[in-house]
């Protein structure tokens, strides 16, 4: 869990050409749901710094026209032709990025309080999140058919797959022989989960972890169901095993020691590799001022105390700081993820990945861009015609310091902008 966060019901270059789209005004619903204004008719969004999520340079200057819930053109303002009719919305001296999209969430397992999660996530810029591994209850896939306004949308990967872990959730499929791995594949399978996640950890010797025979299973399994398979991992020698069974991607980093020449060999050999950090508690007091706004009196006093330096945790963190600037330096697709159910940590989240050698761009197009493939999203990440029209509008700009992010002067999702005047 990145930082000292507070859990909410938790289960646990250069500078480009403007680019046209043929304008189309699609219809939207009269009604503001979930705290949403609709998205209706043509908006031409102007005079912001425009980071488009792809790594190139940033369009300073820019227009962004929003046909209803998708970016029709993009580029300098003075290339853009925005309709006659076209509503305009100043943004000098604003900052414009994509949303921010959440890889490793654990959310609720009612209809209604997971709602409620996607809805304080839109409130913090977050766009998408995938819940990775302890949903039991049909309200995920409920959810996740849906495109609600003013909420994140919803990925799933159902139940994931564990050893038995006593005294901990049964929320993942317990399995002991490859016929219950695989047993456990075909039932997420069959539900059409987003991705299949696995533990491999035996809890400080507490428990027995996923056997490599156990694992290569379901890797197998997976992968003849055309699915991808994320796993929990700690240990070097684990994060060496399972990428050699075929892992597809990493929820964390390697946590027990300093990444060598073998594993990072086999890196080389994995270029479809995706990491996803979960960068611990940094140990270091911050700045949580940005966050007094939008929760209760109580639960900033909780999160104050918790704000102190820690040494301990200085020297636990330094190892995946290494760990994630030696992936990075390799090439390794990095998108963000932060485990749990808090809405504000990927804020945290991006601030220790710039903290551990990523350059703000970079970490933004892990945020954005990186996380929209790796969830195959194929029409969001990325500030581009066709794209849906999801972005966060800043008062400062994270290219400059990646805590700019906190600085939100507003959250669109798929053309609508989202009521920020209360999270609560």
């Amino acid at each position: 869990m990145t930082h000292f966060l507070i859990q909410f019901r938790a289960v646990k270059t250069l500078m480009p050409p403007v680019i046209h789209l043929g304008l189309c005004v699609a219809a939207a619903s009269a009604a503001t749901v979930f705290g949403q204004a609709p998205a209706t008719g043509v908006t031409v969004f102007e005079g912001a710094r425009v980071i488009v999520g792809d790594g190139r340079a940033p369009i300073e200057n820019a227009s962004l026209v929003v046909d209803g819930t998708r970016f029709v053109q993009v580029g300098r303002a003075a290339d853009v032709r925005a309709p006659a009719a076209a509503t305009h919305v100043s943004l000098a001296g604003k900052t414009v990025m994509p949303a921010i999209l959440d890889t490793h969430t654990h959310l609720s397992q009612t209809r209604e309080l997971l709602i409620d999660d996607l809805r304080r996530r839109a409130y913090f810029g977050v766009g998408a999140a995938l819940s990775l591994g302890q949903d039991t209850t049909d309200a995920s896939f409920q959810v996740r058919a849906q495109t609600m306004p003013g909420v994140a949308k919803f990925f799933t990967a159902g139940r994931g797959i564990t050893a038995p872990e006593p005294g901990r959730t049964t929320a993942p499929y317990w399995v002991t022989t490859t016929a219950e791995a695989r047993k456990a594949v075909q039932d997420d399978a069959a539900k059409k989960v987003d991705i299949i996640k696995i533990w491999v950890d035996d809890r400080m010797g507490t428990v027995k972890k996923l056997s490599p025979e156990l694992y290569a299973a379901v890797i197998d399994e997976a992968h003849k169901n055309g699915l991808r398979v994320i796993a929990h991992i700690y240990t070097l020698d684990d994060a060496k095993a399972t990428l050699r069974a075929g892992l597809d991607a990493f929820a964390h980093g390697v946590r027990d020691k300093d990444l060598d020449d073998e594993f990072m060999a086999l890196v080389k050999r994995h270029p479809n590799l995706v990491l996803g950090p979960n960068m611990p508690d940094r140990g270091v007091a911050a700045d949580i001022e940005w966050l007094r706004p939008a929760l209760s009196a109580a639960d900033f006093e909780t999160l104050q105390k918790g704000n102190t330096n820690r040494p301990d945790a200085q020297a636990f963190w330094a190892i995946q700081g290494r760990n994630l600037a030696k992936m990075n330096a390799a090439g390794v697709h990095i998108v963000v993820g932060t485990d749990g159910n808090t809405p504000y940590a990927p804020h945290f989240e991006m601030a220790d990945m710039v903290a551990a050698g990523m350059t703000p761009m970079q970490v933004i197009v892990a945020a954005t861009g990186n996380g929209a493939r790796f969830l195959k999203m194929t029409n969001a990440g990325t500030i581009e015609p066709s794209n849906s029209a999801d972005f966060i509008v800043l008062n400062a700009n994270p290219l400059d310091d990646i805590t700019n992010t906190r600085k939100i002067a507003s959250v669109y999702l798929r053309g609508g902008s989202v009521d920020r005047s209360s999270y609560t």
